[in-house]
């Protein structure tokens, strides 16, 4: 969508109007003094001090204005003109101003820059994260491709076995499953980086939804009492079906889920018995597209799903520990209106 645009026309800038008040508020007093002497008929030859007084006044009038101007225009134009390098791509440029002048803007130049910082990080992760796609993409429509095209060839004169074709077509079969989980899991991150929708969930019912869709493992509620999460049904659905089928496929046979009401916020903690996260591996586990079970057709998008949906939801996770013991998660949410 392109930035809808100003409309152009001339514009007084800040700095003429800072002068024209302050200026005309100094003709107020000239014109008194000339209104009085006109209305008494008083001598046409001003007395010196009404024009030292007048010169004053006019010399602190340009002081004044020059003041209000150094404070205003100067850290509004660097401000503009920062903004236009960064538009031109320099990352350089988000760096604090050397003159605020006031309070608000400084206020102004700390929103800006917070912003500007946001939209650049945020430029970065769509560039890696459009590589990444790429990437994830070209392999199996490569593997497809080429199955596709042997079986094409074929030769009657010496046709491949009933062995060979079945392999290929399996090929084919498990290559397009993996681009539908694939597409799955881009379309639930997709629906992670909208603006979140308010809602509750209850944790006894995300349970029980997780012992209907994964009954390979034995899943337990540690909660003292009922918690009611500020997820909407959908989003927790996304949540924990992604970190149960996590720990699934790390081994688990167990996962344990224990939710506690920390004043303004709710903690939940998962664990799981299952193999374990490698030392080398556990800082890069949130990263987009990493796994360590490609062979086996994981996408390596599940954490990532799940960070970037509890952000827009106001929560956040971490990894607390790892071992041959299993792994734990904590989750921490903002409490349910």
């Amino acid at each position: 969508m392109r930035a809808p645009r100003v409309k152009s026309k001339w514009r007084p800038p800040l700095a003429l109007i800072v002068y024209a008040v302050l200026l005309t508020v100094m003709m107020l007093p000239v014109l008194t003094v000339i209104w009085f002497r006109v209305v008494r008929a008083a001598s046409g030859a001003m007395a010196p001090a009404e024009i030292a007084t007048l010169a004053a006044v006019l010399i602190l009038t340009l002081i004044v204005a020059y003041v209000l101007t150094r404070t205003l225009t100067v850290p509004i134009n660097a401000l503009i003109a920062r903004t236009d390098e960064i538009a031109r791509g320099g990352r350089s440029a988000i760096r604090p101003l050397e003159i605020y002048g006031t309070r608000e803007v400084a206020t102004l130049s700390q929103s800006f820059l917070d912003l500007a910082g946001k939209l650049v990080d945020h430029s970065d992760y769509v560039r890696s994260f459009a590589a990444h796609v790429s990437h994830e993409l070209k392999s199996p429509l490569t593997s497809i491709k080429g199955a596709a095209e042997l079986l094409r060839d074929d030769d009657d004169t010496n046709p491949m076995s009933l062995e060979q074709r079945n392999r290929f077509l399996q090929n084919i079969i498990a290559d397009t499953e993996r681009l539908d989980r694939l597409l799955s899991r881009l379309r639930e991150l997709a629906k992670a980086e909208l603006p979140s929708e308010r809602g509750s969930t209850s944790l006894r019912d995300i349970v029980a939804q997780l012992e209907i869709q994964f009954r390979q493992l034995a899943i337990s509620d540690e909660s003292n009492a009922e918690e009611i999460l500020a997820l909407p049904s959908e989003a927790a659905g996304i949540i924990f079906s992604n970190l149960a089928e996590n720990a699934f496929q790390n081994g688990a046979t167990t996962l344990a889920i224990k939710a506690s009401d920390e004043g303004r916020r709710t903690t939940i903690r998962m664990r799981d018995n299952g193999h374990g996260i490698a030392d080398g591996n556990r800082d890069r586990i949130f990263e987009p597209f990493f796994s360590t079970r490609r062979d086996d057709g994981g996408t390596g998008m599940g954490l990532g799903i799940v960070r970037a949906m509890l952000a827009s939801h106001g929560g956040s996770i971490e990894l607390l520990d790892s071992g041959k013991d299993g792994t734990a998660f904590q989750i921490v949410l903002p409490n349910a209106a």
